[in-house]
């Protein structure tokens, strides 16, 4: 018996590969003309030579395929009502960074019973991608585990990394290969120096273990991610969104040589968790923008086809369609308002633009 390694190892259970998982769901070229697209579109807007800002708006996490479905199609549909001032980014959460303990997300416990069919996991996560890309509707996620871009990746338009992982060096390496946008989080206390610095190292070439597409350990050779910016999320219990604070991160951007753009989560600490108070915070963003703001490039916003949270009954019977298991979040009803009367107030302000 071996005694030296893995003595708290109970199990290991092989994965499809990669490339197994994309060869039973490959990328259809409808698929793909939404992901480059939306990829173009984001970097656009952060070069400035796009006018209008990007919305990351979604469930805290995805639980039901079936609701997500419904999410996606009316999300689409406003999608295109609001396209001339905004781009709609459709937030799709699979992996659930825990404080301590709870359920970590759709890829990692898909049934919901702490069973952890993460081959399960995986293949629902590409399926329900595959179909919001296929119908036109670009897909943004956080990039938790460093292993899942090979898996996913290709059907992302826009990347976080979050509050708990944005000073971690594995995911600074990982964000420096990804071919998406990045958002970096301030940390969870609320400091932006750990993203400002992810920026930096993310923008570095780097070289690290991670798998190919094969599933073989190998290293990655990455040329630096270009695109990465900051997401206020705000931190212990205090917003970071209004203008005084953004002017400071606009400064400390400055200093650090690189380009100012912010991106304001209008959930978390900037609502203080209190979801009905995201509106106010796009307000006051809006606002910003209206009086000449050029940084904030775009918002984030946790919404859902009904209002608030649930807990995940023992009996998933019981589950409430349309309710968050996660954060809790704004309904539907509130999302086309917040999302409409912002694309009212932009427009004129785009439209100059674009006549400039």
């Amino acid at each position: 018996m071996d005694q030296l390694t893995n003595i708290n190892v109970v199990e290991q259970q092989l994965m499809p590969t990669p490339a197994e998982v994309r060869g039973r769901l490959p990328l259809t070229p409808a698929a793909a003309r939404t992901v480059l697209e939306g990829r173009a579109a984001v970097e656009a807007i952060l070069d400035r030579r796009d006018p209008r800002r990007f919305v990351v708006v979604g469930p805290c996490s995805i639980h039901d395929l079936d609701a997500a479905r419904d999410y996606a199609r009316r999300l689409r549909a406003l999608a295109q009502e609001v396209q001339d001032t905004l781009l709609i980014i459709m937030r799709v959460y699979f992996e659930k960074p825990r404080t301590s303990t709870g359920w970590k997300g759709l890829i990692n416990d898909p049934r919901m019973d702490d069973s952890f069919h993460i081959e399960e996991g995986v293949i629902k996560a590409r399926e329900l991608l595959l179909e919001l890309a296929e119908m036109g509707l670009p897909a943004g996620t956080e990039a938790l585990d460093p292993i899942m871009p090979q898996y996913l990746h290709d059907l992302i338009t826009w990347t976080a990394i979050g509050a708990r992982t944005t000073e971690s060096q594995t995911h600074r390496e990982m964000s420096s290969g990804l071919s998406t946008a990045v958002g970096f989080k301030n940390g969870t206390d609320g400091g932006i120096d750990v993203a400002i610095n992810a920026m930096k190292s993310a923008a570095s070439p780097h070289s690290f273990l991670g798998i190919n597409l094969q599933g073989q350990s190998a290293v990655i050779r990455t040329r630096g991610n270009p695109h990465g910016h900051l997401v206020l999320r705000g931190g212990h219990e205090r917003p970071n969104y209004d203008s005084v604070a953004v002017a400071l991160c606009e400064q400390a951007l400055a200093k650090a040589k690189l380009p100012q753009n912010i991106v304001v989560d209008c959930s978390h600490a900037n609502c203080n968790k209190q979801p009905e108070l995201q509106a106010l915070v796009l307000e006051n963003c809006v606002n910003q923008m209206l009086e000449g703001n050029r940084s904030i490039v775009g918002l984030m916003l946790e919404s859902n086809l009904e209002a608030g949270n649930q807990p995940i009954p023992a009996d998933l019977t019981q589950l409430r369609y349309g309710v968050s298991v996660t954060d809790p979040c704004i309904d539907w009803s509130t999302t086309e308002s917040l999302l409409r009367g912002m694309h009212g107030k932009l427009l004129p302000l785009v439209r100059a633009a674009k006549v400039a």
